[in-house]
């Protein structure tokens, strides 16, 4: 694998770019490996590289139905951040975050991590309050977070509105300066460069039709539009389609499926410093390199595999970002897209083994999956190698669903569930 830095961007410029090598083949199956993942995202390429990495596991096939980085990847607005309520989730979502600082070196691939603070809006008491609570469970977890008065917060990012007869009043917000955001497409690339370099094959374009087991219920591999692959382990990392997916085995799971729209303005100059997100209207915004503002907003009211959304819910977003940032009234948009993300009954991920000797599922993530995009990738990578949870991981398995100890992060998630 070429090594990217100065030297080799010299000796490349000199040829007229014409000789890099091939950041990753697209390679075909073969017969048997060690260990397929489905799903080729961020979550699946980087259990890949963990796998041959940190594991030494590198007979591994990622197989995806489309293009590489094609789903919820690519379909984002790429906020990072870890100031969850509980516990559980704060350890999760801050393992991701050491990551991130670190993870363009670890890649040697510039996933143009920004660290640039994430502000939560308030705008009711009950937002003062509940805010409030997640800045000092926060930092009794050790994490980042502190409360901002109203003038603060217009201090910290200028487009706010605080005049009197604002619809939605500021009356402070929390503030976690570590938070920012990262280029997805650029996750995925590198991701796959690095496992690609270690002699994991990516095979795009490859539908898997059906997990297949053997006399005993232990897995057995995977039948595919390209033939049967036989495997010992599989790991499923598709995010909305993994109910469908995980049903060819034999599992239901605990899962509904919802489109999430997002979308993005014409390109502006820097005028937008950081991530504000915004509870009670269910919005957020954050400003890209390109100068495009980036702003999502809740999930569609009702389940579905579509990757494109109802206007509706676009329209109720863009009049509370209006609300909020008047500055933004006369700025065109340019385009629209969604995802599909899959939702679980307490609004947290599983990363668990299953019923199923040799099949592990990585799911549920709702509008969190990219920030978690290389702890999630870690600790799946742990689960599959050692065939036993990662302590960061171990309350996100099925288990909990049995037991009633759920982790409940519907008011944490900063969008509609």
């Amino acid at each position: 694998m070429t090594r990217f830095n100065a030297f080799s961007l010299l000796r490349n410029a000199l040829s007229g770019h014409k000789n890099w090598t091939e950041q990753w083949p697209d390679s075909q199956p073969k017969a048997e490996y060690d260990v397929v993942i489905i799903g080729a995202g961020g979550h699946g390429l980087g259990a890949a590289h963990y796998l041959a990495k940190q594991h030494g596991i590198t007979n591994v096939a990622v197989i995806d139905k489309g293009w590489l980085g094609g789903g919820n990847t690519g379909r984002n607005t790429t906020i990072i951040r870890s100031n969850y309520l509980y516990d559980e989730s704060v350890r999760l979502y801050d393992h991701a975050v050491d990551l991130w600082e670190g993870l363009s070196q670890d890649l040697n691939y510039n996933v143009m991590y920004s660290r640039r603070g994430c502000l939560m809006l308030a705008h009711t008491a009950h937002d003062v309050q509940s805010f409030k609570r997640h800045v000092h469970s926060n930092r009794l977890n050790g994490v980042d977070n502190r409360w901002l008065t109203r003038e603060e917060c217009k201090e910290f990012c200028p487009p706010l509105d605080l005049s009197p007869a604002a619809r939605y009043p500021v009356m402070g917000g929390a503030l976690q300066e570590r938070a920012g955001t990262a280029r997805h497409d650029a996750v995925a690339w590198g991701y796959a460069r690095s496992a690609s370099s270690r002699g994991v094959d990516i095979i795009q374009n490859c539908p898997v039709l059906a997990i297949r087991r053997d006399a005993h219920g232990a897995v057995e591999g995977v039948e595919t539009a390209k033939g049967f692959i036989k495997c010992k382990k599989i790991g499923v990392s598709v995010a909305g389609h993994t109910t469908t997916v995980m049903e060819t085995a034999g599992v239901r799971l605990p899962l509904e499926s919802f489109p999430l729209q997002a979308l993005v303005s014409e390109p502006l100059k820097p005028v937008f410093p950081c991530v504000v997100m915004s509870n009670a209207v269910h919005a957020y915004i954050s400003q890209s390199d390109k100068g495009e503002l980036v702003i999502g907003s809740g999930t569609d009211q009702y389940t579905s595999y579509s990757q494109r959304g109802g206007l509706p819910l676009i329209e109720h977003t863009l009049a509370a970002i209006t609300e909020i940032f008047p500055i933004f009234s006369r700025v065109r948009m340019l385009r629209k897209w969604g995802g599909i993300v899959d939702v679980t009954p307490d609004r947290s991920a599983i990363i668990s083994k299953t019923p199923v000797p040799g099949l592990y599922v990585n799911c549920g993530w709702g509008t969190g999956g990219f920030k978690a995009t290389p702890g999630a990738a870690h600790t799946f990578a742990w689960m599959i190698a050692k065939d036993e949870p990662h302590p960061i991981n171990a309350p996100f398995t099925l288990e909990r669903f049995r037991t009633g100890r759920l982790i409940d992060e519907a008011a944490a998630a900063a969008v509609a569930h």
